[in-house]
């Protein structure tokens, strides 16, 4: 995919990033566009921390494939659970979802503007299960802390951004997850898939090189509200 220039014509990128299979086609494009990317990866969302370090890990090892920086943040759930208390119940892209995008994104931007970024960006958006406005709302919102920084608003799932991420996935043989990540996203699916015969996941258990006819490239959001999934 041919991206547009990040804002201001700048040459130097922070990618937040929350996965390697959302991040892989966004990683190519900006890396082959020759601009300066760095991954940051803080997601203190994901649940257990089994499950946290799976993605996690994948994430540094195709990093290190490409031959980009690899930023390792904390991984402060506590707080992430403090911010989020109160939405147990929320659906996927409800309020829940706004309050961890944002808490992800001011650290990232943060880090940006401690570090000589001028620009931040995520691959979040990426994700057709994901509301991408709502992404990009937050990490507008987030960047706006921190004077000089901006967030790139580019959406890396058209243009066949997706497709891309689905393909670069499978050649990886990346892990693949089967929630969005959080502890309330693990609880619903579950729910959704005892209820409906399926078997309940099991972390660390699916990569892509043994999928079989799967939609989604990433996984599948199940919320209180959501009545059929969609693999």
């Amino acid at each position: 995919m041919k991206v547009s220039l990040p804002p201001g014509g700048e040459k130097k990128v922070l990618l937040h990033s929350c996965c390697a299979p959302c991040s892989g086609s966004v990683i190519e494009d900006i890396h082959k566009a020759g601009i300066d990317l760095t991954v940051y990866f803080y997601n203190p969302n994901i649940h257990p921390q089994k499950e946290y370090l799976l993605r996690k890990d994948e994430n540094i090892r195709y990093a290190k494939k490409i031959g980009i920086p690899f930023i390792d943040a904390d991984y402060d759930a506590p707080r992430w659970y403090e911010l989020t208390k109160g939405h147990e119940l929320e659906p996927e892209r409800g309020e829940r979802c706004g309050l961890c995008f944002e808490m992800r994104f001011v650290r990232t931007a943060e880090y940006a503007s401690l570090n000589g970024f001028k620009v931040i960006t995520s691959c979040l958006g990426i994700s057709r299960w994901k509301d991408f406005d709502q992404v990009t709302r937050a990490g507008v919102k987030a960047a706006s802390l921190f004077p000089g920084v901006s967030y790139w608003e580019f959406n890396w799932r058209k243009n066949g951004g997706a497709n891309r991420m689905t393909e670069i996935s499978r050649a990886e043989n990346f892990y693949q997850q089967q929630y969005c990540g959080c502890a309330y996203s693990l609880r619903d699916t579950n729910a959704w898939r005892k209820k409906n015969g399926r078997e309940l996941i099991e972390i660390g258990k699916d990569y892509y090189a043994q999928e079989k006819t799967l939609e989604s490239p990433c996984f599948v959001g199940i919320s209180p509200l959501t009545s059929l999934p969609r693999f």
